[in-house]
């Protein structure tokens, strides 16, 4: 019994897919991947962090995008979705549609519970490739807690952790301070 062998995409080949497909998915060494649909609280989280950096950067150069626009690591890929970011000055596009994004400040994650070791792994790790990020923040939707992760001048990543409703996370690379209270504001 012969086993089936992968398909392997090009970048350019999963962009031309994705780019008609009635569902979003993620790509990563010539695969794609399909996301799954979010819980509830993973939607107002996420819609939490967009209102409170759409208010916060509001008057700067920079911009909140929500996960409707990809981002790629590399001009080769991998491309994720996450599920908010930070962009600064000129924002670069990998491409004339405008909907690939190759230059992010700060890219958030809302974990999931069957994502987590990969948001935290592997995801990480290729975000790290990308010159322009400065901060990567994981945000835990079933536990009070934030993750941040900051890019040092050295290229090393110092992580801080923020839990309790009363805390606040001060983002180092731009002008805004996220209070916990209002990240995880209406979560069960």
């Amino acid at each position: 019994m012969s086993s089936q062998p992968k398909t392997f995409l090009t970048p350019q080949e999963y962009l031309e897919i994705e780019r008609k497909a009635e569902y979003k998915s993620e790509y990563y060494a010539g695969e794609m991947f399909a996301m799954s649909g979010g819980t509830a609280n993973h939607s107002f989280i996420g819609c939490n962090i967009i209102a409170l950096l759409t208010a916060k950067l509001r008057g700067s150069s920079c911009r909140a995008a929500n996960s409707d626009l990809r981002v790629s690591v590399t001009p080769h890929g991998p491309f994720y979705y996450p599920d908010a970011m930070i962009l600064c000055g000129e924002i670069k596009f990998a491409d004339n549609r405008q909907d690939v994004v190759t230059n992010p400040v700060v890219i958030f994650e809302v974990l999931s519970p069957s994502t987590a070791t990969y948001d935290l792994g592997e995801k990480f790790m290729q975000y790290q490739r990308i010159d322009s990020l400065r901060e990567y923040v994981v945000v835990h939707q079933d536990s009070i807690l934030v993750q941040r992760f900051e890019r040092r001048e050295d290229g090393q990543w110092l992580a801080a952790f923020h839990n309790g409703l009363e805390g606040m996370v001060t983002l180092s690379s731009v002008p805004c301070a996220l209070p916990m209270a209002e990240i995880y504001e209406g979560i069960q």
